[in-house]
């Protein structure tokens, strides 16, 4: 089976929500379509192989320097020893950054890369200039799409579909996380320090989520927090044994919408993740540690949604009155919600899956 389309699940598991609807569309559109899935460690092979079942024409293959834990493999090395492979497949779709090395510096070869969105909001990083190497780019709303015309990104390469994750069917199966049934609030910092609550304020919060007994607390931080700072297992192992904590940093729901769908209230700082709980409009808290002048500043658009908290002393106070604020908070909500993701009626993976099969169709007339 000669592959035609092939799909990069070779960095975190948050990829996964953000390619895998667009697999499943583009195999019940075209049943006959050979696809591969590249694979880099036994983790991601472990999580993607059992939704491939039913697919035939869905191939899970292992790259070279394939890692038998869960441990992502390095991924400009993988993609080195992958590059014969690539070079010899017509679409490569990939949803990060890193893949579109293989196209801006060897932009003579054959294989058209499609980049789909992963993170969204008004912090992506839309000028980094490998992104211009993509074939076509698929983005999730009008407005997204505006911003990569404005950088000069021609039109016909950039197509807004909906936000393929709403689309996604394998979310963890839901269970009861808290013994007493209360309102459920998630706490999920971004990464990256300079947009992260974390480094300033995380441990406190922590601290004074556990000690209280008016919410069940969800802790599920970006996957990658740890890496940036490490003593953050540490710190929600202290509290991971009460009753009304639940902590992840490891499994799959942290990125496949399980612990958006499941909050009452969300707490945070500039995580796309906020965007995916607004789709339902819920009570929202902001922590600003910076207390940054950030009303005229375009990257802050979606503090619109909710309280931002300057102060560490108003934290639980926030919390508190965030359900009779809420109204005032549900407009704005869902103008920024539809803004940032369009159509999240769950349509965005077959809308992906139509314009990765013109891009091969192009391909094969030479066009």
């Amino acid at each position: 089976m000669t592959p035609q389309v092939a799909f990069l699940l070779l960095g975190e598991t948050l990829l996964v929500p953000h390619l895998f609807p667009i697999v499943e569309a583009l195999a019940a559109k075209s049943p006959t379509l050979p696809i591969d899935l590249w694979v880099s460690n036994a983790g991601m092979e472990d999580l993607v192989r059992p939704w491939t079942e039913a697919l035939p024409s869905v191939r899970v293959r292992r790259a070279p320097g394939f890692r038998r834990d869960a441990r992502p493999a390095a991924k400009l090395p993988t993609l080195a020893r992958l590059l014969p492979r690539l070079a010899r497949t017509p679409v490569v779709v990939c949803a990060e950054q890193t893949s579109l090395w293989i196209p801006r510096v060897l932009p003579w070869l054959p294989a058209r890369f499609v980049k789909t969105s992963h993170g969204v909001g008004s912090l992506s990083a839309r000028d980094d200039p490998r992104r211009m190497a993509a074939h076509r780019t698929l983005v999730p709303s009008e407005q997204e799409r505006r911003t990569y015309l404005e950088r000069g990104m021609p039109p016909e390469r950039i197509v807004a579909t909906g936000y393929v994750k709403a689309g996604f069917r394998q979310r963890t199966a839901s269970r009861t996380l808290f013994e007493r049934p209360r309102s459920t609030l998630l706490y999920a910092p971004h990464w990256q320090a300079h947009r992260s609550s974390w480094p300033a304020w995380g441990r406190e919060i922590v601290d004074r989520l556990a000690a209280q007994d008016e919410w069940n607390v969800i802790l599920a931080p970006h996957q990658r927090l740890v890496e940036r700072f490490p003593e953050v297992r540490a710190v929600l192992r202290e509290v991971a044994h009460l009753p009304h904590v639940h902590c992840d940093l490891d499994s799959f729901a942290l990125v496949d919408g399980s612990y958006t769908a499941a909050a009452d209230i969300y707490l945070g700082d500039t995580s796309s993740q906020v965007l995916e709980f607004l789709v339902d409009p819920r009570p929202t808290i902001f922590l600003d540690p910076r207390a940054r002048d950030w009303g005229a500043d375009p990257d802050y658009a979606m503090w619109r949604a909710g309280e931002v908290v300057v102060a560490l002393s108003e934290l639980l106070p926030s919390i508190r009155r965030a359900p009779d604020l809420h109204p005032t908070y549900v407009e704005a909500q869902r103008d920024i919600a539809f803004a940032a993701l369009g159509d999240t009626s769950g349509a965005a993976p077959a809308r992906a899956a139509e314009e990765v099969l013109g891009v091969l169709a192009t391909s094969r007339a030479g066009g």
